[in-house]
C-alpha cells in the first residue's frame, strides 16, 4: 500500500508529549545533557543559539519556574531538575524544593547568551565548566537531536546518521495530500488510535483549561464572551485559550506536530471540536485528524522547523481541511480547502512564542474553515491569482519558497527588532 506503514509512523514520530513551549523545553533539555556529561552542575555556562531559539525563547513562560521567561531560565530548571531520559518533558517532575533554588542559581551562577551565525535555524549549543572539566553539547536541526557531547575536548558522542535514522526517522517528502487522503480512507485506525487518543485527551484538557482559568491575554476567553455563539468561534476559541495557558506557564502536557505544541493544538482542537458539534462519529474523527495532522506536517516541511512564517498558520490550513474531511470526505474538498486557505492567510510572521500566538491561532483557525466554507459555495481562489499555483502541491511548494527563501531576511529583522532594547 504505497507508503502507507510509513504515513503511521509519521505520525507516531511527530505526534509527541511536550510540557511547555518546545524550544525552551530543548535548552532545558541541552541543560540535563550538560549536567550529566559534567557528573555536577557547572559554575559557569556559555549558550551560544540560532537566532530562531533566541527569538522564539525570549518572551514565553517556561513551566514550573514561578512565570519566569527567557534562556537563562531554562538553562537553570534544565540544570537544576531536568532527567534528559523525559526528553521534551524533561522538567515535568520539577519537585517545589527544586524551583526554590532557581532565583539564587541564576544569581550566583553566570551564563552567558550568544547569538550563532549558523545555517541551521534550530541551533543549541551550551559550554559548563566545573573544576577543570569543561562540557559541550550541541542540540540542531530537531528538538531532541544530539549532535554532540564532548568533555574536556574529547568526544563522547557525535552523530550524523545514527542520530537520524534514530530520532528522524522517515523522509517527509513523501507526503503529498492525494496519498494523504487516500491513507487516511483506508488505513486501518487501530494504528494511530492510541497516539491520536492522547492528542485528543491533552490537547482538549489544557484548552479546557485555559478557558476555565486566567492566563495571557485570555483571547479563548475573550472570543467566547464578544464572538458569536457559533461553532466557527468555538473551534477558535478552544484552540486559542489551549495556547493561552501553555504560553504562560501552563504545566499540562500537549501533544504537538512538526516539533511544536501551538500546532499541534491547532491541527487538532478545532476538529474535535467541530465533529462534537456536528455528532461526527469517532471514527470519521480520528480520519479527519490524520488529515489535518499529515496536511499540517506536509506544507510545514517544505517551510523548515523554524522561520519568519508562523506556523500556527499552516496548522489552521490543517484543521480545516480536517474540517473539510469531516464534511465532505473528497479530494477535491480537501484540495481546495488548503489552497483557500493559504491564498488567505500566509505571510503572518513568526516573532517569537508569547501570548499573542493564541490570538494568531484564532486568526488561523478562521482562514482554515473560511478556506472549507467557500468550496462549499463553489468560490475559489483561481491559479496565478497572487501566490495560488495551478494545484494543490505547486501551490504548496510555492508557499515552502516563499518562508523558506523570501522570508529569510525579513526573519533577521525580525530577531533585530527583538532583541533591540
Amino acid at each position: 500500500m504505497k507508503n502507507f506503514e510509513n504515513f503511521a509512523k509519521i505520525l507516531k514520530e511527530e505526534l509527541v508529549v511536550a510540557m511547555g513551549c518546545t524550544e525552551p523545553i530543548a535548552i532545558a533539555y541541552c541543560a540535563s545533557l550538560l549536567k550529566e556529561t559534567l557528573k555536577n552542575f557547572p559554575i559557569k555556562v556559555d549558550c551560544f543559539v540560532s537566532g530562531n531559539i533566541l527569538k522564539n525563547v525570549k518572551s514565553v513562560i517556561v513551566p514550573n519556574t514561578n512565570k519566569n521567561v527567557g534562556i537563562e531560565t531554562a538553562i537553570a530548571i534544565g540544570l537544576l531538575c531536568g532527567n534528559a531520559k523525559d526528553e521534551l518533558e524533561v522538567i515535568a517532575k520539577a519537585k517545589k524544593e527544586d524551583i526554590d533554588k532557581l532565583d539564587d542559581f541564576l544569581k550566583n551562577t553566570p551564563i552567558s547568551v550568544n547569538a550563532k551565525e549558523t545555517t541551521h535555524t534550530l541551533y543549541i549549543e551550551l559550554v559548563g565548566y566545573y573544576n577543570n572539566n569543561v562540557a559541550r553539547v550541541i542540540i540542531q536541526d530537531a528538538h531532541t537531536n544530539i549532535y554532540l557531547i564532548e568533555l574536556n575536548g574529547k568526544t563522547l558522542y557525535k552523530n550524523l546518521e545514527k542520530i537520524k535514522s534514530k530520532k528522524i526517522k522517515i523522509d517527509k517528502s513523501i507526503l503529498n495530500v492525494k496519498d494523504i487522503f487516500e491513507f487516511a480512507n483506508v488505513c486501518d485506525v487501530d494504528l494511530v488510535k492510541k497516539v491520536l487518543d492522547r492528542q485528543i485527551k491533552y490537547n482538549m484538557s489544557i484548552a479546557k483549561e485555559g478557558i476555565k482559568n486566567n492566563y495571557g491575554a485570555n483571547i479563548g476567553k475573550t472570543l467566547l464572551k464578544y464572538a458569536k455563539n457559533d461553532i466557527v468561534n468555538s473551534c477558535k476559541a478552544y484552540a486559542s485559550a489551549a495556547s493561552d495557558a501553555r504560553m504562560n506557564g501552563c504545566e499540562m502536557p500537549v501533544v504537538i506536530n512538526s516539533g511544536s505544541g501551538n500546532q499541534g493544538i491547532t491541527c487538532s482542537v478545532p476538529v474535535v471540536i467541530y465533529a462534537k458539534k456536528t455528532k461526527k462519529s469517532k471514527e470519521d474523527l480520528y480520519r479527519a485528524l490524520i488529515i489535518s495532522n499529515l496536511i499540517t506536517i506536509h506544507i510545514k516541511n517544505s517551510i523548515g522547523k523554524l522561520s519568519a512564517f508562523c506556523g500556527v498558520v499552516i496548522a489552521g490550513v490543517g484543521a480545516g481541511a480536517g474540517i473539510a474531511y469531516l464534511e465532505e470526505k473528497s479530494f477535491e474538498a480537501i484540495s481546495h480547502t488548503i489552497v483557500n486557505s493559504l491564498a488567505i492567510i500566509s505571510g503572518v510572521v513568526c516573532d517569537g512564542a508569547k501570548s499573542s500566538c493564541a490570538a494568531k491561532i484564532s486568526s488561523s483557525v478562521e482562514a482554515g474553515i473560511l478556506g472549507y466554507f467557500m468550496y462549499k459555495d463553489g468560490n475559489e481562489f483561481l491559479s496565478g491569482e497572487g501566490i495560488v499555483k495551478g494545484d494543490v502541491e505547486t501551490t504548496i511548494k510555492a508557499i515552502g519558497k516563499l518562508a523558506s527563501i523570501g522570508m529569510c531576511e525579513l526573519d533577521k529583522e525580525i530577531i533585530h527588532i527583538m532583541i533591540d532594547e
